[in-house]
Formats: structure tokens, sequence, C-alpha cells
């Protein structure tokens, strides 16, 4: 039996999630959105209500099409809100299309949003050394600094802590465990780059 974080074990879904996803690095700029969308709904609420969450999200957004978002008018935000099964919070529904026209303007700016993202950390991953999961901080300096950055660019629900569950999320911060199978890498002992890609 593969050694996880001991987070992973609650659920099938949080197991899944953490085998697959967590930690690993991506450029896609659509999943990135779609994650800081999911981190956003995630304030006061566990992740794995958010999980469960997460089909109805991809289809009340569209699968998180950036455009899409950026032209949400306040009637069919107010009908995402009424009538499907995401966090019901108006300020968090509107921090969708929010966040879309901020992201949208810094493809403009960058070439992409991961452009931005990962020039934070030169492009690579930070990959921590904790023996124990109660050892992960909250946040950091630099889930601090992205958290300033991208609320002057006009983010919403990008607090540092936010923010430091983000960078994680999307494999800028690998901290799985040291005695994780999935510590450092996807499980085989390797970072596979075309992960990046994805």
């Amino acid at each position: 039996m593969e050694t996880r974080c001991a987070w992973a074990n609650s659920s099938d879904l949080m197991r899944e999630y953490h085998d697959k996803e967590w930690c690993v690095p991506s450029n896609n700029d659509q999943y990135l959105f779609e994650m800081l969308v999911l981190e956003g709904a995630q304030a006061g609420l566990s992740w794995s209500i958010v999980l469960k969450k997460r089909e109805a999200y991809r289809q009340a957004f569209h699968h998180f099409d950036l455009e899409y978002c950026a032209n949400l008018s306040e009637i069919e935000m107010e009908n995402i809100r009424m009538n499907t099964e995401v966090v019901k919070h108006p300020l968090k529904i509107k921090s969708v299309k929010s966040n879309a026209l901020a992201i949208m303007e810094i493809q403009r700016e960058y070439g992409s949003f991961a452009e931005f993202l990962w020039s934070y950390v030169d492009g690579k991953p930070l990959i921590s050394n904790w023996q124990y999961d109660s050892q992960i901080p909250a946040e950091t300096d630099l889930s601090k600094k992205v958290s300033k950055d991208l609320k002057k660019r006009g983010f919403k629900f990008v607090g540092p802590v936010i923010i430091y569950s983000y960078l994680q999320a999307i494999g800028i911060v690998n901290d799985h465990i040291v005695s994780c199978a999935y510590h450092g890498n996807k499980g085989d002992g390797s970072i596979d780059s075309a992960f990046l890609m994805q």
C-alpha cells in the first residue's frame, strides 16, 4: 500500500486529487483559472466540500472558459447562484468574473497567466522536505508576495493563505511529506516535465 500525506486518506475523492493533481506542475491557463476559482470558493469551507462541487462548477462556468466567465452578466451570475450546486456566496461567484478579466489582462501583458505565475520561481517547482503534515505552513513570504501582486491587479479571494494553497494545487510548491510516495514527483521517482505542459 502506498504511503500518502495523511489528509489524502479521508475519502476516495481526496485520495484521487492528491495522487493525480496536488502539487503537479501545470501551465494550462484554463486549469490555473479553475483551481483559482475552487481555492477561492474554499475560503471558510473544507476542500472536500469544494471537490464534491467541482463538476457543478465546471457546468456552471462552461469548464472555466475565460471569455465566457469574463462576460457573465449580473443576471447570469445570480442564476448560477440560485440554480446550481456551487458555493452560494455572492461575492465568491462575482469573483469568477473579476478574476477571469484580471487573468485575461495578464495574458495580454505576459503571454499567459502561467508565464506570470511561474516567473516567481524561475519556472521550477519549490520542493519541500516536511516530515509531517503539521509542519506545512499556512502561508509563506512567496504566497504573501503573489497575493499582494494579484490584489493590485484586481483579483478577489486571493489572500496569502488561499494563495499558498493555490501554489500547492498548481505545483509551484510541492508539499508532499517526505514519506509520501508522491514526494517531489508523481510517485515514480522523478518530476515529469511533460506535466508542465498539461
